[in-house]
Parts: C-alpha cells; sequence; structure tokens
C-alpha cells in the first residue's frame, strides 16, 4: 500500500474500464494509467492469470 497511496486517483473513466475487468481487488488499476514516477522506485505489480489482451485477441468492444 505504500506506493498505492502515492498514485494519482484513478478517473472515471478508469473506473468505467475496471467495472469491465474481473477478478478485481481493492487495489486494482490500469497499467496504463500507472505513471512511472522516482517515487514509484520499488513498486511491485501483479498482473492476473487470465486477463484479455484487446490489442491481440481481436475483441471489439460495442460502445455504450
Amino acid at each position: 500500500m505504500e506506493h498505492y497511496n502515492k498514485l494519482e486517483d484513478p478517473t472515471d473513466e478508469e473506473n468505467d474500464m475496471l467495472d469491465l475487468a474481473f477478478g478485481l481487488t481493492e487495489t486494482s488499476r490500469l497499467g496504463c494509467q500507472v505513471i512511472a514516477k522516482p517515487e514509484l522506485n520499488g513498486m511491485r505489480l501483479a498482473i492476473p492469470a487470465a486477463t484479455r489482451n484487446f490489442a491481440v485477441d481481436g475483441y471489439v468492444p460495442k460502445p455504450h
């Protein structure tokens, strides 16, 4: 939690995307929204075993 508390709060758009994910925890974030900064040096990230890579899987999300 030490490093997590140094992150910017998630935006409404990020929370909307997280609503589509499964296996969330209270500290889940989108990796593309975590900006690498010196104060995050030493932060450890965990990627879920089951992920969906939209760019590779060819998935086209429906507009909402």
